[in-house]
């Protein structure tokens, strides 16, 4: 078979990519070795045109163990000897295919990011977006990807946490399902993604191989089209129950001393793992493909290199330790195979029956190492003129405010998830401070320490559309003061970048000035970037994505006793906002779900003034002297009140705003850098003093109500019918259409 830049084409290489691979090799590929390129040059395996902005994310840190980019997640110490390893990765085009399945997946592969370092994990967080929650695709879809994070979650063992769910018709086509885990490890028993030691055996470990998801880190690196059903097969299929026993035998086997090396098989498969194994431990492979497990006949070697089939993993063991190994694996009933050995002149050389079928550098293949690197073309974004030319005072200020405040509550991006969260076990492993009494952010034991942890994850892709500088910036600023508020420290980041075509530059200009404005967040903070995923092509026909910088953040309470929580506790308690209240409604779901404006600038922000905030927000809870906390976000001040009321039914009686603010801008107004906390009145003195002493702006609001709502002298009912509006919205727009979206999804 002649290869030429036509097959190329064909595997998604371009002919320049083609032409220097054939001078890195200083020959024509065979058709195998080209496949092997077509992956691993893939945008999903080698970031080529997101790398070198990558590498202006802040990465270092007093806490950092292992740096961005150095293992298969990162690692960040928490203190009494303990790290916490913690990645976020997307599965976008597997779910917008096969929904359960590519969510499911994408459960288990980042799951296992996690423990084949040689952490346990102990939770698991995700990002959804989705179009309108109105049309049959987006509940089809929504459906699938639910009841697929939901069943693989709750079998793996791994309880589901916390995450955030959107609906905007931009993702109708394309949803994004990102997924975080989080490990805990104690430190120095970390394992590397590392092949070391001339004639150490490489062993395959896990479940056997098929012809699923061959080809998923290329699919992954395409954008989607009406056609994009014809790619069905590069949608992996998940076992639960096979990678819990997987994760017990991975950590058994640690113990034997016998591993020097284990990476776990993601994208790209065979090829990724014994070519980023062997680049890292600057050493090749020779590997045998028919010794590889398989659950189909006559798989051909590309077949084998590429297949994406799920719970599987590389390990490289110490010469003469072979049967410590084997024992274990044989004790939890899975395949372990002898593939090959470890060699030193950095080739991958792959046979099949003896026929040598590949031969391939290693180096070449790799994040970093070969594979181009791309500066694309930049042009700010034409809508953004819009956005300048928008007036707010063309707003009319509404009459009716409790008319407004109804249809806020029950829009799907505001109210409760509860439809969704109820489908995931938040409990299994009982290791979830209890979800009676909710916070920000999760909340979960470090054990064997005292010690919690607290996790989020954060991205108002409205806000990075309309400054994707700003926008950036305020995903990280959120998830930070969700931590604070729930009484942590905030610790570090992991990301999952969500664009459309980089190819186009004004999607090109929204990445790097989100870059940009991560970057300064991260550094003002000081929560290194560990690691994350780009995930680029989230396009259809109609145009991109809104920019999604999805931020993972993970934070520590030195003591889980030091949870702080979201909702009233006592009638009586007074009220305070925290933060400056602003005439500002940009952005907000209130101006573009009910007034319907698509158009507006991002809303106020300043990084200074956040960390102030946050700085003293902190200072109120570790002083003991507020009952609760919780950020203003989406729906404005408003619905943070309702939300602080539902869990207990207390209610709230409040005061008008400043007069000079638009009422509208002053309840449902999303302006940053704000947070409702209640004190007691015998505690109200040192909060004001506190506040005080640091500058901080604050307003008393009012005082808790026993369950009755009075916003600025008008009786608005009680916290019970609201709190239903709330509860049931998404419930109430699936009605009828859920048992249908469910079995269609599967």
């Amino acid at each position: 078979m002649e290869i030429t830049a036509a097959t190329a084409a064909q595997l998604r290489i371009t002919e320049e990519e083609f032409e220097l691979i054939k001078q890195k090799m200083g020959r024509t590929p065979n058709f195998t070795e080209l496949c092997a390129f077509s992956g691993m040059w893939s945008e999903h395996c080698s970031y080529k045109n997101s790398i070198k902005w990558l590498k202006t994310l802040p990465r270092d840190g007093k806490k950092m163990l292992v740096k961005a980019g150095e293992e298969n997640a990162g690692l960040m110490d928490i203190g009494d000897g303990y790290g916490v390893v913690f990645k976020i990765e997307s599965h976008n085009h597997p779910s917008a295919i096969e929904p359960f399945q590519g969510a499911a997946t994408g459960v288990g592969g980042i799951n296992r990011d996690i423990f084949t370092m040689g952490a346990r994990p102990i939770a698991s967080l995700n990002s959804l977006r989705f179009g309108k929650l109105e049309e049959a695709k987006t509940q089809h879809l929504l459906a699938g990807v639910v009841h697929g994070i939901g069943h693989y979650g709750n079998c793996f063992g791994v309880p589901t946490v916390g995450g955030e769910i959107y609906f905007e018709e931009c993702y109708h086509t394309n949803p994004l399902v990102n997924a975080m885990s989080v490990g805990i490890l104690k430190n120095g028993t970390t394992v590397s993604a590392t092949a070391e030691g001339i004639g150490n055996p490489v062993f395959f470990v896990g479940s056997a191989t098929g012809k699923d998801g061959i080809g998923g880190a290329s699919f992954a690196s395409a954008e989607i089209t009406e056609d994009s059903a014809e790619d069905l097969p590069a949608v992996q299929v998940g076992d639960p129950f096979q990678e819990k026993k997987l994760l017990e035998a991975c950590l058994e086997v640690i113990e034997t001393g016998a591993v020097v090396g284990m990476q776990d098989m993601g994208a790209a498969g065979i090829i990724c793992s014994t070519a980023e194994m062997s680049a890292k431990g600057k050493s090749g492979m020779r590997i045998d493909l028919e010794k590889v497990p398989t659950r189909q006949q006559n798989m051909k070697a590309w077949d084998l290199l590429l297949s994406e089939s799920q719970e599987r993993m590389l390990m490289v063991v110490e010469k003469g330790k072979e049967q410590a190994v084997i024992d274990v694996f044989e004790k939890w009933d899975l395949p372990c195979s002898h593939i090959g050995e470890v060699t030193g002149d950095g080739m991958l050389r792959f046979y099949m029956h003896g026929v040598e079928e590949a031969v391939l550098p290693a180096e070449e293949l790799v994040l970093g190492g070969g594979a181009p690197q791309y500066d694309r073309s930049i042009k700010e974004p034409a809508y953004l003129q819009k956005i300048k030319d928008f007036d707010v005072n063309a707003v009319p200020e509404p009459n009716d405010l409790k008319a407004v405040a109804e249809q806020l509550i029950s829009i799907p991006n505001i109210a409760s998830k509860r439809w969704i969260y109820d489908q995931y076990d938040s409990m299994v492993g009982a290791g979830t401070v209890s979800t009676n009494a909710p916070s920000d952010a999760a909340i979960v034991l470090a054990k064997p320490t005292n010690k919690a942890l607290a996790l989020t994850t954060d991205c108002n892709s409205r806000y990075v559309f309309a400054d994707p500088y700003k926008g950036a910036m305020i995903a990280v600023a959120e998830a930070a003061r969700n931590i604070v508020c729930s009484g942590g420290q905030p610790l570090g980041v992991t990301n999952c970048l969500n664009f459309g075509n980089p190819y186009d530059p004004e999607v090109y200009y929204q990445f790097t000035n989100a870059i940009k404005g991560m970057g300064e967040a991260c550094i003002k903070f000081d929560t290194p970037v560990t690691g994350g995923n780009v995930s680029f092509y989230n396009q259809s026909p109609d145009g991109p994505v809104y920019p999604t910088p999805t931020i993972g953040m993970v934070g520590v309470l030195e003591n889980a006793d030091d949870k702080m929580t979201m909702d009233f506790k006592n009638a009586g308690d007074i009220i305070y906002l925290v933060g400056e209240a602003r005439s500002d409604i940009n952005s907000s779901e209130y101006l573009h779900k009910i007034v319907g404006e698509e158009y507006s600038e991002c809303p106020h922000f300043n990084l200074e003034e956040e960390f102030s905030l946050q700085e003293n927000v902190a200072s109120l809870i570790k002083n003991k002297l507020v009952q609760s906390a919780h950020d203003v976000s989406e729906g404005g001040l408003f619905v943070t009140l309702m939300e602080s009321s539902f869990n207990k039914n207390l209610g709230f009686s409040v005061v008008a705003g400043d007069r000079t603010i638009r009422p509208d801008a002053y309840w449902f107004g999303e302006a940053q850098s704000r947070v409702v906390v209640s004190v007691k009145v015998a505690d109200e003195q040192a909060l004001i003093n506190l506040l005080d002493n640091c500058a901080t702006p604050y307003t008393r609001l009012g005082t808790v109500t026993t369950g009755e709502i009075d916003l600025a002298g008008e009786n608005w009912g009680t916290v019970d019918s609201w709190k239903d509006k709330y509860d049931n919205a998404i419930g109430n727009i699936l009605k009828g259409h859920e048992n249908e979206a469910a079995l269609s999804a599967l």
